[in-house]
């Protein structure tokens, strides 16, 4: 019988057992991470974390900002097709308030200033410190090297990165909104103060409840994604710290051979962080202050304001009365407030205790605590107006300079010393 030679019997090849079998491996020079720990060299999936921090460190750096900005303002020109931008209502009582959508500064200059300063402030230094700080502090290895090892940093969050995302889209979006605003207009009964998301229910001749819904169910899907956005900037934020702090902890005094080296970087980070803890500090403020206000009997915010301001004038007469109404906004505000502090105390911990600029970042904290105080008392006791005024007028300028005269003076003092 003839054999073909397809059926030739196929030998497997013999490992050589007495040989020693060795593995490769690629060490990273990146000094964040561990003595003798290898390079991941298999490709990551992409995950919620490194598509979060992508929309902060990728393109232009006016996308994100202007994004929410123009977002802001389409809100706005939607309120005034429906004509509800600026209206009045009479309450039972008798006073008559402002509950127009552009009087309401939780969504009017809080989305088109605060947040997008906020944001643009974040992308600024993210983009420093992935292009030129930690380059310049580490010293070691190439550029893609670098960038792997900040990535691993943002990727370890990746739970924080989901716990912000399902609370900001479940709670403070859709749970929100069906609790606060969809229930009231299809039941008709409504717990909460009269604002522009619930004229429907009092002056239904302003604005039928379809389109009341409508409108609030777009207004608070901006305002989820918006605030997730927020929150990632905090945990980007906190990560950049603590990935500061480890490589200077690991390489010690390999940080560079210029003594001013590690100062001008931590000068950099604690201005930034500075001024997105003081815009934080004023979303908080801005979210309390319309909370607060349409439970009042003042007419609109700035005649509150005037009025809580001159009642610590001697001779001058006027009061403002208070409604017995739920506030979830309260909470919410006080939600954004501490974790703004958290990561701003974080930063003064790790970074603002050293280096030659310790009186800058001391008057940094002092604003901040002044905005807190500032923050506290409204709504507490009459007059809190001024130290709000006076505190907002503080973080303003600390937004142009941070360092309120002595940063550039304590990076003069480095230069002196090299």
């Amino acid at each position: 019988m003839r054999r073909h030679k397809d059926d030739e019997q196929i030998v497997p090849q013999q490992w050589d057992t007495d040989q020693p079998v060795v593995l490769e491996t690629v060490e990273s020079s990146d000094p964040t991470t561990a003595e003798g720990q290898t390079a991941e060299t298999t490709v990551e999936r992409t995950s919620l974390a490194r598509a979060s921090e992508a929309l902060f460190s990728q393109g232009s750096p006016l996308n994100l900002p202007v994004t929410v900005f123009a977002g802001a303002v389409s809100l706005q020109f939607l309120s005034l097709f429906l004509d509800i931008s600026s209206v009045t209502y009479t309450r039972d009582d008798g006073i008559i308030k402002q509950v127009g959508f552009l009087w309401a500064p939780n969504w009017t200059i809080l989305f088109i200033i605060f947040l997008p300063l906020f944001l643009a402030f974040v992308v600024d230094l993210l983009v420093f410190w992935r292009r030129e700080g930690r380059a310049e502090l580490s010293g070691l290895g190439s550029r893609n090297e670098l960038l792997k090892g900040w990535e691993r940093k943002v990727g370890a969050s990746s739970y924080t990165f989901w716990a912000a995302f399902l609370v900001n889209i479940g709670f403070a979006g859709i749970f929100q909104w069906v609790d606060i605003r969809l229930l009231p207009l299809l039941t008709g009964e409504d717990d909460h103060a009269v604002d522009w998301g619930s004229l429907a229910l009092v002056d239904p001749d302003a604005i039928g409840v379809s389109q009341q819904i409508v409108f609030t169910g777009l207004a608070y899907f901006y305002m989820c994604i918006c605030f997730y956005l927020f929150f990632t900037g905090l945990i980007l934020l906190y990560t950049l710290v603590h990935d500061f702090s480890e490589i200077v902890h690991q390489r010690g005094s390999k940080v560079g051979g210029d003594p001013s080296r590690v100062s001008k970087i931590e000068l950099r980070i604690m201005q930034g962080i500075f001024r997105c803890t003081i815009l934080g500090l004023l979303i908080a403020i801005t979210m309390k202050l319309q909370a607060l206000y349409v439970t009042t009997t003042a007419s609109n915010v700035p005649h509150w304001l005037l009025i809580d301001g001159l009642s610590l004038m001697p001779g001058v007469s006027g009061t403002i009365g208070w409604g017995d109404y739920a506030t979830p906004t309260n909470y919410t505000s006080l939600v954004v407030a501490l974790s703004t502090c958290t990561v701003f105390l974080y930063g003064f911990v790790r970074i603002g205790l050293s280096g030659p600029y310790r009186a800058a970042v001391v008057k940094m904290m002092v604003v901040v605590v002044l905005e807190v105080l500032a923050y506290l008392s409204m709504g507490a006791f009459s007059g809190f107006s001024v130290l709000l005024v006076l505190g907002i007028l503080l973080a303003t300028y600390g937004l142009f300079d941070p360092g309120f005269g002595t940063g550039q003076v304590a990076t003069r003092g480095t230069r002196d010393v090299t």
